[in-house]
């Protein structure tokens, strides 16, 4: 499942507070009785049925080992997610426990939604990959408990590099230029597919190139952004130079993080640099078993990084059962749950001491991407930023701009968002 930062035309922190000013100071938010513990979670199983059957277990499991708690777990649509949790809390009906990604803590946590979990957590806390546990944190208190773990990676097409006579796959921003001509000559086809459309997440396409380059989105207070940098101008122009080369198909313009919908998936590029399980699956299945290769996370002139992050769950500061909603917070972060929800999923382990049972050919190579993962840089504005910088980066690789210009635009638009919402 590709999953990530969407874009946004309303500020979270907005609606919280248009909606905390509407409700007053009205009753706590949660169920009707204080026996009474409601979740909202989100189809993150795919198969609806399946979906069904694992969160109706775990009521039923909760339930038995906590006597005397009614369990109401209501399955919720992503569409408007963000808006509806808002008016939610603020309003004194939002849930006891909510299913939260990184980017959404902020906005919640700066309004007072959100109470720390740390209490939850205490005794599984060290068993934690830190990763998951860094992107559920603000100043030093968790504000989500992860549940599972996303992961990304390098995808090739083994019959694209056959062709080039490609021995190795490209895993570093030099081999994928030495790669360009010989995939182009040899095989007739481009080298890095990309998304560049606006509807597609950064986190998916350029801020990975970012952090490989040893960049930043934001500064470390989070009150400017960082990514006009040497390390920013490094990576926006390893990127319009294959583009200008033609190792990068011109289909990236529209391409929105769909592998069957991009070049890669139609086998008109050999690689891709944040393709999640999911992919490698559907592009055994497109491309033919044994022409699948998932590779190390790719290697910039900085570092070694591929995007992941963990799902986990929050707790309402304003929940007439917070006794009941730690407990099952708790419950869901014990490894059997741990290891029940990957598998019903196809997640991985936020707890490096379990390991999701697995039967995909690839599960070995993502599980050691795992030690490269980068959840994000999670802020009040992360979805804003990214609707002011696709942009610029799509002026970048038409030629409109140089990477230069193109990422001091933003970062100027950037800069005077953020100090709006000071």
């Amino acid at each position: 499942m590709k999953t990530g930062f969407t874009r946004a035309t309303v500020s979270l922190a907005t609606l919280t507070l248009t909606a905390l000013a509407a409700a007053g100071c009205g009753g706590g938010a949660g169920a009707s009785g204080s026996d009474r513990v409601t979740v909202w979670m989100y189809p993150v199983i795919m198969d609806p049925k399946a979906n069904a059957a694992f969160w109706d277990g775990i009521e039923k499991g909760f339930e038995a080992s906590e006597k005397g708690i009614d369990l109401n777990i209501e399955q919720q649509p992503w569409e408007n997610r963000d808006q509806k949790l808002a008016t939610a809390f603020g309003s004194g009906k939002g849930p006891d426990v909510v299913l939260l990604i990184p980017d959404q803590i902020p906005q919640f946590q700066a309004n007072r939604a959100l109470r720390p979990v740390d209490r939850a957590i205490e005794q599984a806390r060290s068993a934690y990959r830190p990763a998951a546990l860094e992107a559920m944190t603000i100043d030093g208190e968790v504000y989500a408990a992860p549940i599972y773990q996303t992961v990304t990676s390098t995808l090739y097409n083994k019959k694209l590099l056959d062709k080039a006579g490609m021995k190795e796959p490209p895993a570093t921003w030099d081999a994928i230029r030495n790669a360009a001509p010989k995939l182009r000559q040899a095989a007739g086809v481009a080298t890095l597919d990309y998304s560049a459309s606006n509807e597609a997440s950064l986190n998916m396409s350029f801020y990975p190139l970012l952090w490989q380059a040893g960049g930043r989105v934001f500064d470390e207070s989070g009150r400017k952004t960082a990514f006009n940098s040497p390390e920013g101008v490094e990576a926006l122009t390893f990127l319009v130079d294959l583009y200008k080369a033609g190792a990068v198909p011109k289909s990236a313009m529209t391409n929105a993080n769909l592998f069957t919908d991009q070049a890669l998936g139609k086998e008109q590029v050999a690689m891709g640099y944040t393709n999640t399980p999911a992919d490698a699956a559907l592009a055994e299945k497109a491309w033919g078993k044994g022409n699948v290769i998932v590779g190390p996370a790719l290697s910039g002139p900085g570092k070694q990084v591929c995007f992941g992050l963990p799902g986990g769950l929050a707790l309402n500061a304003r929940s007439q059962n917070p006794s009941g909603a730690e407990k099952f917070v708790t419950y869901m972060t014990q490894p059997a749950q741990i290891a029940a929800m990957g598998k019903a999923g196809g997640f991985f382990s936020p707890r490096a001491d379990v390991t999701v049972p697995n039967d995909s050919p690839y599960a070995q190579q993502y599980e050691k991407a795992l030690a490269h993962v980068h959840p994000g840089e999670p802020h009040p504005a992360a979805r804003q930023l990214m609707a002011l910088l696709s942009p610029e980066i799509q002026a970048a690789l038409t030629g409109k701009k140089s990477p230069q210009r193109a990422l001091a635009d933003a970062a100027r638009q950037g800069d005077e968002l953020l100090a709006r919402q000071r």
